[in-house]
C-alpha cells in the first residue's frame, strides 16, 4: 500500500472538518494502513474506520487504549487527542500533536504567570529578544564546558582535549557577543556544532563522520544523536510548560516555527549530555535501549531538568529588567 504524506493528510484545514470522536471501551489502531477503533461483540471484535483527514480531535475516554502507530498516524493528520472520563468530562490531558512528537501535557492553567509576563516584556522588541538569544547561548556555552570537564565523562572513555574546547567556547562567546543579528548567531551554532562533533569523535576514536538529516542516518552515532534530541527536546517541552512559556515564543529558533521555543530551551542540554553518549554508545556498540537509559541517567544525575528550568527563568527576568530599564530611559528622553 502506497504510504499517504502527511501534508495530504492535511488538506482540509480544521475549520472545516466534520468529525469529533469520543471514544469508549475500546482499541484504537493502525489495521491495514487505517486508524481504526476496535469493540468486542462477543467473541468477534468489530473494527471501525476513523477518517482522521477529516478529524479535527478524539477524546479517548474510559477502558479505551491507543497504539504508538495509531498517534503517529493521527499527528500525520495534525489531530487533537485527548485523555478524558466517562462521558467525556473531565479533560485529564490535550494538546496539539505534531508529525514529529505528541506532547500530552496536563491540563491545568494553574501555573505560574510571573515568567510569561516577564516573557512577553521583551519578546515583542527584536534587539530585546536578540539579547534573550545571546544570554540563551552563552548558558548553553557554560553547561557545555563544565559537562565535558566531568570526571565521570573522562571515565567513561569521552577524553575530549580540554584546552581545544576552551579555546572553541572562547571563540564562540565572542562571536555570541558580536552577533548583529539571529541569523548571524543561528550561522556560528551551525559551525560550533560542527567543531563539537569533530572534538568528539577525536575524542572517542570514532573515524570519520558526517552528520545526517533527521532520520537519514544509517551508523549509529547519527541514529543516537536523533533519538537523544528527542529526549532533550521532552525536557524542553516539560520546562516550558512548568514556567507557563509558550513553545510559539521562541528567542532563536524562529518567530514563525513551530515549537520554537522547545528547540532552544533543549539546546541548553543537548550539547552538553547527548552528543557525549551518542559516541560512546556507537563506540561500545550498544542498542537503543541502552544508549536511551545511559542518556537518562545522565540528564538525571546533571540535573539537566532543572537547569532548563533555571535558565529560561534567569532569561526572563534579567531581558524584561533590560526592557522596563529602556523603557524608562525613554521616557525620561521623552
Amino acid at each position: 500500500m502506497q504510504e499517504v504524506k502527511s501534508q495530504d493528510l492535511k488538506t482540509i484545514i480544521h475549520s472545516k472538518r466534520a468529525n469529533l470522536y469520543l471514544l469508549e471501551h475500546c482499541r484504537v489502531l493502525v489495521n491495514g494502513g487505517r486508524v481504526e477503533y476496535v469493540t468486542d461483540a462477543g467473541k468477534k471484535s468489530l473494527y471501525w474506520n476513523i477518517p482522521i483527514a477529516n478529524t479535527t480531535s478524539i477524546l479517548l475516554g474510559t477502558g479505551t487504549s491507543i497504539t504508538q502507530a495509531a498517534m503517529r498516524e493521527l499527528a500525520k493528520a495534525g489531530m487533537l487527542v485527548g485523555f478524558c472520563g466517562g462521558g467525556g468530562t473531565p479533560l485529564f490531558s490535550a494538546n496539539e500533536v505534531d508529525v514529529e512528537v505528541a506532547w500530552l501535557t496536563p491540563q491545568s492553567e494553574y501555573r505560574p504567570t510571573e515568567y510569561l509576563q516577564a516573557w512577553v516584556t521583551f519578546w515583542f522588541d527584536d534587539e530585546l529578544r536578540l539579547q534573550a538569544a545571546k544570554q540563551l547561548q552563552c548558558l548553553r556555552l557554560d553547561r557545555l564546558h563544565k559537562e565535558w570537564g566531568a570526571r565521570a565523562l573522562r571515565e567513561a572513555g569521552f577524553g575530549v582535549d580540554m584546552a581545544r574546547l576552551q579555546v572553541l567556547v572562547q571563540q564562540f562567546r565572542t562571536l555570541v557577543a558580536q552577533a548583529p543579528d539571529v541569523t548571524a548567531l543561528l550561522t556560528d551554532e551551525a559551525r560550533l556544532t560542527k567543531a563539537l562533533f569533530k572534538l568528539a569523535v577525536d575524542a572517542t576514536g570514532y573515524g570519520d563522520f558526517t552528520r545526517a538529516k533527521r532520520g537519514s542516518g544509517t551508523d549509529s552515532a547519527n541514529r543516537f544523536l536523533d533519538h537523544g534530541n528527542y529526549l532533550g527536546y521532552g525536557l524542553g517541552a516539560t520546562a516550558t510548560w512548568v514556567l507557563g512559556l509558550p513553545h510559539g515564543l521562541a528567542v532563536l529558533h524562529g518567530k514563525t516555527r513551530r515549537g520554537g521555543l522547545v528547540f532552544d530551551a533543549a539546546d541548553l542540554v543537548k550539547d552538553a549530555a547527548i552528543l557525549p553518549q551518542a559516541f560512546l554508545s556507537a563506540m561500545r556498540g550498544d542498542d537503543e535501549q541502552a544508549f536511551r537509559r545511559n542518556c537518562i541517567e545522565t540528564l538525571t544525575r546533571s540535573e539537566s531538568l532543572d537547569f532548563i528550568i533555571d535558565s529560561l527563568k534567569t532569561i526572563a527576568t534579567d531581558t524584561a529588567s533590560m526592557a522596563r530599564q529602556t523603557r524608562t530611559r525613554k521616557d525620561g528622553q521623552a
